[in-house]
């Protein structure tokens, strides 16, 4: 059996499946949707079992050299709690674990969250525009203009009116620029996906269908 044509074959029909779904929903589609679902979870549960779970849990509370280090019995523990919330009566020990998680993420974060999506923004935004050539001047000053309106804005505590006001026009308006972008750009990724797509059914699915009918050589 030749395994190569049986992958390109079970990758076409599945994008088949799938796009038959521009035409109705339909059994196909279902199909293809619910093997995706079920494969995606099951080769993530694996994954996180024996590349998670099993080196950054098990083997360190119950390390090669002997010894057992009680400690990390409590994220297990937590690790239980978050499924409590399948049991109705118990659902509440779940609040605890989420708690732990969002309040230890949160802590562990803020710094640097701050660090690198506020302070570095403000820093290149104020420094960047002394620097650099004609044109880089320009863009940091675009840059400044486009922070400074953006955040007034969204400043609701005056009213947007008189200077106020066609300053948030600006501000508005370069938002509306930078989502116009942002969306052409999402489109222009989809439309690669689908590029690669159709060309894996032209030149890669194609051209097996006479040779599995014994067509040609």
């Amino acid at each position: 059996m030749n395994w190569d044509m049986v992958g390109i074959w079970l990758g076409a029909l599945t994008t088949l499946f799938l796009y038959s779904f521009l035409y109705r929903d339909n059994p196909f589609y279902k199909f293809a949707e619910h093997l995706f679902v079920g494969m995606s979870a099951g080769y993530w549960l694996i994954y996180s079992v024996f590349n998670v779970l099993i080196p950054n849990w098990w083997d360190r509370m119950l390390p090669e050299g002997g010894g057992f280090q009680w400690v990390w019995l409590i994220p297990g523990v937590f690790a239980v709690f978050m499924l409590a919330r399948m049991v109705p009566k118990i659902a509440g020990l779940s609040r605890f674990a989420l708690a732990m998680i969002v309040g230890t993420g949160a802590g562990l974060n803020m710094v640097t969250f701050f660090q690198s999506n506020a302070l570095a923004q403000v820093k290149g935004t104020i420094f960047s525009v002394a620097t650099g050539g004609v044109w880089s001047v320009f863009s940091s000053l675009v840059l400044v203009v486009g922070v400074v309106s953006g955040l007034v804005y969204f400043f609701f505590s005056k009213a947007h009116t008189g200077m106020t006001g066609r300053t948030a026009s600006v501000g508005i308006t370069i938002l509306m620029v930078a989502f116009g972008a942002s969306f052409g750009y999402t489109i222009m990724a989809r439309i690669s996906l689908l590029v690669g797509r159709v060309t894996f059914l032209l030149e890669d699915w194609l051209p097996t269908i006479p040779r599995l009918f014994g067509i040609g050589g």
